[in-house]
């Protein structure tokens, strides 16, 4: 039993290059069937010398010169300005000199003038060959373009036949030899059978061309997954190296803590705080860690809902706060009522890694959360009077493990806190975008497009396995002071 394979269908890409490269094959044999075509005039003359009159004879002479010079010209530009040019190119080639090949057959139809029952049978015989053998070499090579090939063909063809219906109908009125009808017959049974297998040879050629394309796009697509292999093996080696520095401190820090306290237990009330501040840290470690493969393996759980703007932005300003006092700096909340369609728990996760990079980055001044009512929909603005973010690192800040150079504050965490940002609001359909002036702060905005909840879900199939950079829209805030000022409600 034969299984039906079904055929790969051609994309316009795909089939636009296969195109080019007919083009690009026509012209490499072309080039070298040049000169059989001029060499073949001297034969003509040597042939047909004293059986045919001076001037006809002259006068094809001369036509067929001229239009071999106009196709070495023709070929000449090719190499020069074409040939290593792209599909687009040799398609626009072309189509402008199409007619070339067609006018060509056309000169050496006419040729049938001079020979067909105007000399003897021997040289009439002698150019039937060398006219059949043009039309077989041009199989070979016009195959390439199958509408070339059809018009040098049916051109010559149609033109020789021309030629001898008007010998036999007009100038003999039918009373010629019988020979006559029968070399009309073999002419149109040669012609059928040159287009037959003009068109298989072109089959053949296009789908060489096919799986030339495709190979080269599953060579091209297995060298960018043995890259991307490669790449991962490189962040996972990054991240070991990383995990392997960031947890050390805190679980060392627990360790002389404990050690402290087996030695020293008076003293429970003073280091009872460090050991939980270090188990904090441990633990944020961890969160982010596991974020990270969450997020790699694509299994994250979408819950799409209605959310309350100012009960999530109240919740986070009592998650915060302290965080913020602890430092001395402002925490304020400007939050508009009104409600989102997203998930609750990563746009908690998302805000709140924003606020708690924002907190972590800023020495003096304060730190604004804010929701608006804009005309394109809600936003959540995250306003800091930090270190800001120079435009070089704008966008590296977004990649896995990424740490500002000489930026306090960046030798805890793995650097993933922006990734995992980035990462989940795209997930949700939340363009995120970033404003900075080193010295003065920075602002990160979250546009809160309605989330769409089976797209999400495919978003997030789709990132599994993948790493990569957020792309973010950056721009330089004027005028960003260390007291903050929300932005009048719209």
């Amino acid at each position: 039993m034969k299984l039906d394979v079904p055929t790969a269908v051609a994309t316009p890409a795909e089939a636009q290059w296969v195109e080019g490269e007919l083009v690009r094959s026509l012209m490499r044999t072309a080039r070298g069937s040049q000169p059989v075509g001029v060499l073949m005039i001297p034969f003509v003359i040597a042939v047909l010398w004293g059986d045919t009159g001076l001037g006809p004879l002259l006068a094809w002479t001369l036509a067929a010169l001229a239009l071999a010079g106009m196709r070495f010209a023709i070929i000449r530009r090719y190499v020069r300005d074409v040939s290593g040019g792209d599909a687009a190119r040799h398609l626009e080639f072309m189509q402008r000199y199409r007619l070339l090949w067609p006018a060509s057959a056309l000169v050496w139809g006419a040729f049938t003038l001079l020979y067909f029952d105007r000399s003897s049978l021997a040289d009439q015989f002698i150019c039937w060959l060398m006219l059949a053998g043009l039309a077989m070499f041009s199989i070979n090579s016009l195959s390439s373009q199958l509408r070339t090939l059809r018009a040098f063909l049916d051109t010559l063809a149609l033109t020789a036949l021309g030629v001898m219906l008007w010998r036999v109908g007009v100038e003999l009125q039918f009373n010629g030899p019988s020979y006559h009808y029968w070399v009309i017959l073999l002419l149109l049974v040669f012609w059928q059978v040159l287009r037959k297998a003009g068109q298989r040879l072109h089959e053949t050629h296009r789908k060489n061309f096919e799986l030339q394309y495709r190979n080269n796009q599953l060579i091209e697509s297995l060298t960018r997954q043995t890259q991307a292999a490669l790449d991962a093996v490189e962040i996972k080696n990054r991240f070991l190296a990383s995990a392997a520095h960031d947890i050390r401190q805190p679980v060392h820090a627990l360790s002389l803590y404990a050690d402290w306290l087996g030695s020293e237990p008076e003293l429970v009330h003073e280091i009872a705080p460090k050991i939980v501040e270090s188990t904090k840290a441990v633990n944020a470690l961890f969160d982010s860690l596991f974020d990270l493969v969450r997020l790699d393996s694509g299994k994250i759980k979408l819950n799409i809902e209605p959310v309350d703007l100012g009960q999530l932005l109240h919740d986070l300003e009592l998650q915060y706060r302290p965080l913020a006092q602890a430092k001395g700096l402002r925490l304020r909340v400007h939050a508009v009522p009104g409600t989102v369609l997203s998930d609750a728990i990563l746009l908690r996760r998302i805000v709140g890694n924003l606020v708690s990079n924002a907190v972590k980055y800023t020495q003096r001044g304060g730190v604004l959360l804010a929701s608006r009512a804009t005309r394109r929909g809600w936003r959540i603005e995250v306003w800091d009077t930090g270190v800001g973010i120079a435009p070089v690192h704008q966008r590296e800040i977004f990649r896995e493990f990424f740490k500002v150079p000489s930026h306090a504050g960046t030798e805890e965490g793995f650097g993933l806190g922006l990734y995992i940002v980035a990462r989940l609001a795209t997930i949700l359909g939340h363009p995120l975008s970033l404003a900075s002036r080193p010295g003065r702060g920075t602002v990160f905005r979250l546009m809160l497009q309605p989330t769409d909840a089976q797209a999400a879900s495919d978003r997030a199939s789709a990132f599994g396995g993948l790493t990569g950079q957020h792309a973010v829209s950056t721009s330089v805030v004027d005028g960003l002071g260390p007291a903050l000022h929300p932005e009048p409600a719209k």
